[in-house]
């Protein structure tokens, strides 16, 4: 299997991915693609490269690519905006259009965990979308930020969102907090907390705004108009980070092909070993039907 790395470019910056190429392919064949979308502050060489591998193995061309900010690619550090995320999402088709191992008429997109809520996001928008997998997500912003915490947590939550916007509008910048307490997750917590100790908290922290443009995302408003795209949520049915009713919800709102798969485990679990296999065979079915 073919591995290179790339570079595009989103709204002037200078992106890095990694382009997988299926091991039987041939000069002059154009392939169906698949674009792969990180969570919650990934990188591309975590995770994605696992899925990325099965698809090309399937006969995919695959894209992974690191968001602005983070990773390879240029953009302010550690910077997220889901809105802008979702511009990196729709700059990376438009690159991979411009392959010519690729048929520009079949891109599929696969997004996990944020992934999972940008991917149908940025399907709804993008009609050159053709199928869409996410999975471990959530369909509104706002839930997945407070949901997670309880009643005097989410008061104090939403009070330092409105300070930090009132301290950005008068001194230009806010303040900054790390991904854990943000997510409040104890599944997020036993995964990272240990990887995360002794990395300094400059290097992954998060400004409050993200917080804040986070509570106003939601990807429920809009999940209907992919169809007639096919859609795909694979949730986890013990996720105490995205909880499983908002793939639920979103489910209920999209419109045909659609399908949902719960699966009996919590959020971090779909990454290894019989889950991967299993949430990664779901997934290149689905784009076999709908992409081939």
């Amino acid at each position: 299997m073919e591995t290179r790395t790339v570079n595009f470019f989103s709204e002037g910056a200078r992106m890095e991915g990694d382009l997988f190429l299926p091991p039987d392919y041939q000069p002059g064949e154009r392939r169906p693609a698949v674009v792969l979308c990180h969570g919650f502050t990934g990188i591309r060489s975590m995770i994605l490269p696992d899925y990325a591998k099965v698809f090309a193995a399937a006969g995919f061309v695959a894209l992974t690519f690191d968001y602005r900010g983070y990773g390879g690619s240029e953009g302010t550090r550690r910077r997220l905006i889901p809105l802008e995320q979702i511009d990196d999402i729709r700059n990376a088709i438009s690159y991979v259009e411009t392959l010519p191992e690729v048929d520009p008429d079949r891109i599929g997109l696969w997004g996990t965990s944020f992934g999972g809520a940008n991917a149908p996001y940025a399907a709804a928008l993008d009609t050159r979308i053709k199928a869409v997998v996410g999975q471990v997500g959530f369909g509104d912003g706002e839930r997945f930020l407070l949901d997670t915490r309880r009643f005097g947590e989410r008061e104090q939550l939403l009070r330092r969102i409105a300070e930090d916007r009132r301290r950005r509008a008068v001194e230009g910048t806010g303040d900054r907090l790390s991904p854990l307490d943000a997510l409040n997750s104890a599944q997020t917590n036993a995964f990272l907390g240990e990887s995360l100790k002794n990395i300094a908290p400059s290097r992954i922290d998060i400004s409050w705004e993200t917080l804040e443009k986070t509570l106003e995302y939601k990807p429920l408003e809009i999940v209907d108009r992919i169809a007639p795209r096919a859609l795909m949520l694979i949730g986890a049915r013990d996720d105490d980070l995205c909880r499983i009713d908002g793939y639920e919800k979103m489910y209920e709102r999209a419109r045909e092909p659609k399908k949902l798969v719960v699966l009996p485990i919590t959020h971090y679990e779909i990454y290894g070993g019989k889950w991967l296999d299993e949430s990664s065979r779901l997934a290149r079915e689905w784009f076999e039907r709908f992409l081939v």
